[in-house]
C-alpha cells in the first residue's frame, strides 16, 4: 500500500461546523455515554477493555452463523454526490462550481455515475463484481438534524416508544444466543441496543479478566471466577448471570487474540476497527454482525479539491480500510457483506464556504459476499441546482438493508423493519 502526504483521515479542518448538537456533544460519544447506551439492553459489565451487555435470559455459547454482516456508519453525514459523482447530470457542475470532480478523474464509471479518484483501492472488488453502489438512498422524510437521523435510521421502527434498534431484532429474529454474536468495535450504537446480548470492544488486547493472565480455566485467576460466578438464578438479569456471560464472551474473545491480521490497514481508527472486525470473524466465535464507525463527514466548511483536503482523506481511508477487510478476510469474505450508512446526505449545492450543507438523500456501498458488483443500483431522481436543492430520495435505505437481511439470514424482515414492505433493489444473489 502506497503512503500518502496528505494529513490522515481522522484530521480535518478546525472550523465551526454549524451544528450545535455535533459540537455540543463530540461527534463520537463518549466513553460513559457508551455505558449508559449499553444499559440500556440490560447488565452492562466491563471486562477489561469490553464492555458485555447482558440480555435478561441465559446467552449460551453458539458456533458461528454461516453470515456476518459488518455495518460501517459514516458519522456527521457523508456527501454521497462526492463518493459517488452523478457526472452525467450537469446540474451537478452547475451547482458546484469550486469542488466538482471532473468526469475524466473519476473512476469506475459508467455513463452516469463515478468513484472519487481517492477511492482507487476499491477498483478490485469492484472488477470481482463484489461491490455495488446504490444511490438516491436514505430516510423516507427529510431529517437534518444529526442525533434525531441517527436514531431514526437505527431504530427502523418508526413511531415505537421501544429502545431497539434494528441490528438487535436481527440477532433475535435469526435466534442466535453467542454473547459475542454482535460486536461493536468502538462505539455501541443504537441499532444495537435491545434484550440481546452484545459486546463493545475498542481494542483486542484490551479484553482481558484482572489478574489472569489469559482467558480461559487453564489460569487459575481466570477459573476462580468462573466457579464464583456460576450459580446464576432464574428469572431477571442479576450480577451472576451476567457476570457468567461476560467471562463466557471474554473467554471467546480469547481465539480472536489467538489470529493475525495478514493485510497492512490504515492507521486510522477506521482501519483499526475493521483489522478487529476481521479478526474476529475469522476466529469463528459466534459472532454475526458488527458495526463500526467512520467519522468525521459533516463538512460544512472546506470540503477540499479532488486531489487534497479532508473529503479525499475520508474518502481514501474508507476505501483503504474497506480493502484492506476483504483482502484480510481470506476465505471468511464468502460470508461476509459489508454495507455502508450515514444519517442523511449534504445539499446539492456547495455554500460560500466551499462546504455542503445538510441535505437528505445520499450513496449506500454494499461489498462482500451475496453482492452483484460491478454496477449502480436505484433510481436517479435528477439534480436540481438551488441553494436549497436536495437529492431527493427514491430508494428507503430499509429497502437496502433488508435486502441484504432476506438474502444472507434467516430472519423475518417483519421482525427487523416493522411495517416495512421493501422494494426490490436487485443488488443481492439469493443464497
Amino acid at each position: 500500500m502506497t503512503t500518502s502526504p496528505l494529513p490522515p483521515a481522522d484530521s480535518h479542518p478546525a472550523a465551526p461546523c454549524g451544528c450545535p448538537d455535533l459540537a455540543a456533544a463530540g461527534l463520537a460519544a463518549s466513553r460513559r455515554s457508551v455505558l449508559r447506551t449499553a444499559a440500556l439492553g440490560g447488565l452492562a459489565l466491563t471486562v477489561g477493555g469490553a464492555v458485555v451487555t447482558r440480555a435478561p435470559a441465559s446467552a449460551a455459547a453458539a458456533e458461528g452463523d454461516d453470515w456476518a454482516l459488518v455495518v460501517v456508519s459514516l458519522r456527521g453525514a457523508s456527501d454521497g454526490l462526492s463518493m459517488v459523482v452523478p457526472h452525467g447530470d450537469q446540474a451537478y457542475y452547475d451547482a458546484r462550481p469550486n469542488i466538482s470532480i471532473a468526469a475524466d478523474r473519476l473512476l469506475m464509471a459508467d455513463a452516469m455515475f463515478g468513484f472519487h479518484p481517492a477511492m482507487s483501492a476499491l477498483q478490485p472488488l469492484w472488477s470481482a463484481g463484489s461491490l455495488a453502489a446504490v444511490h438516491a438512498t436514505g430516510l423516507p422524510v427529510a431529517n437534518r438534524s444529526h442525533f434525531s437521523a441517527m436514531e431514526e435510521v437505527e431504530d427502523a421502527d418508526p413511531g415505537t416508544s421501544a429502545r431497539v434498534g434494528w441490528l438487535n431484532r436481527l440477532l433475535g429474529a435469526d435466534s442466535l444466543t453467542s454473547p459475542l454474536q454482535g460486536l461493536s468495535v468502538g462505539n455501541r450504537p443504537l441499532a444495537m441496543v435491545g434484550p440481546e446480548p452484545t459486546m463493545s470492544v475498542s481494542d483486542v488486547n484490551g479484553v482481558k479478566v484482572g489478574g489472569a493472565s489469559v482467558l480461559d480455566s487453564s489460569d487459575r485467576r481466570f477459573a476462580s471466577l468462573e466457579r464464583a460466578w456460576r450459580g446464576s438464578v432464574p428469572g431477571p438479569a442479576t450480577m451472576a448471570a451476567g457476570m457468567s456471560a461476560a467471562l463466557t464472551a471474554a473467554s471467546q474473545f480469547q481465539a480472536v487474540k489467538d489470529v493475525a491480521s495478514t493485510a497492512t490497514f490504515p492507521t486510522s481508527s477506521l482501519g483499526k476497527a475493521l483489522a478487529v472486525v476481521s479478526r474476529t470473524i475469522r476466529a469463528d466465535v459466534g459472532s454475526s454482525v458488527f458495526t463500526v464507525d467512520s467519522g468525521d463527514w459533516d463538512m460544512h466548511t472546506d470540503i477540499g479539491s479532488s486531489t487534497s483536503g479532508w473529503m479525499v482523506n475520508n474518502a481514501r481511508d474508507l476505501a483503504t480500510s474497506i480493502a484492506a477487510f476483504f483482502d484480510d478476510l481470506g476465505d471468511a469474505a464468502s460470508r461476509t457483506t459489508l454495507v455502508t450508512i450515514s444519517e442523511f446526505g449534504r445539499r446539492v449545492a456547495e455554500n460560500a464556504n466551499r462546504g455542503l450543507d445538510h441535505g437528505w438523500g445520499n450513496v449506500m456501498l454494499v461489498a462482500g459476499a451475496g453482492v452483484k458488483g460491478g454496477q449502480y443500483y436505484g433510481t436517479w431522481p435528477g439534480l436540481a441546482t438551488g441553494v436549497n436543492a436536495d437529492v431527493s430520495v427514491t430508494t428507503d435505505y430499509r429497502s437496502v438493508l433488508g435486502e441484504v437481511v432476506a438474502t444472507r439470514t434467516s430472519a423475518s424482515l417483519a421482525t427487523v423493519f416493522p411495517g416495512f414492505t421493501r422494494e426490490k433493489v436487485g443488488f443481492m444473489s439469493s443464497l
